[in-house]
């Protein structure tokens, strides 16, 4: 019996493209946030013709990296398919469910920090802390308080862990907004981070995921009392 070969396929214009606009989105030249070219821009730089260009653009809307808004243009929603299912499935969850989720990730991901750390990351996590302590605005302090954990979790080595973790943390930022702590708890939070960073900085694994696990316990805490 002779073998069986497999048909050859082509994959069509319209397929081939979404392939070349994913690549924009995921290589960061479209930004999460952009509004991407008009159709008529894209049909005249592309030199394909505008029902390729639709067929192209309704493929990244369904799949969740793109977001139409009528009258406004076209915006690129996520970065990857993953983050796109990851981000409504975070956002449609009880805080609860994601404030543990962060916890089981911060936790896990500030062992890696520890253990993987480079001088670079070092340096940087104790420039991100300072800054957050600088910062009087709730609002921008809370911003920076995310990019240190980013930095933590980036520093762990592991893109697939990031990626989720950024796509997570996002979440916790809008679920839980900007919190006004009590002195006491506040001076706590900047203890905590302040260990944190020095758990890290001696490789004390088990340190560090003791820190993270009760930033993220004071964090819920935090969180309730302002229901």
């Amino acid at each position: 019996m002779n073998d069986l070969r497999a048909p050859r396929r082509v994959a069509s214009l319209a397929a081939q493209l979404v392939d070349t606009l994913r690549e924009q989105i995921a290589s960061g030249e479209w930004p999460v946030g952009m509004r991407i070219p008009a159709e008529n821009d894209l049909v005249k730089q592309l030199g394909v013709g505008r029902t390729t260009v639709r067929e192209a653009l309704g493929a990244l809307v369904h799949l969740g990296l793109l977001e139409a808004r009528r009258g406004d243009g076209t915006y690129v929603r996520a970065s990857s398919e993953m983050q796109s299912v990851l981000m409504r499935r975070a956002n449609s969850s009880r805080r609860s469910d994601v404030l543990e989720l962060r916890a089981v990730l911060e936790e896990y991901a500030s062992g890696l920090a520890a253990v993987r750390r480079s001088d670079d990351d070092l340096a940087n996590l104790r420039n991100l802390l300072d800054e957050a302590g600088q910062r009087d605005d709730t609002g921008t302090a809370a911003e920076a308080d995310v990019r240190f954990h980013q930095a933590v979790v980036n520093a762990g080595r592991n893109s697939l862990l990031t990626e989720v973790y950024d796509v997570l943390s996002a979440s916790v930022a809008e679920q839980i907004g900007d919190t006004l702590w009590p002195g006491a708890t506040a001076d706590e939070h900047t203890r905590l981070h302040r260990q944190l960073v020095e758990a890290i900085a001696a490789q004390d694994e088990v340190g560090a995921r003791y820190c993270a696990a009760e930033i993220v316990k004071l964090t819920e805490a935090g969180t309730e009392r302002e229901k």
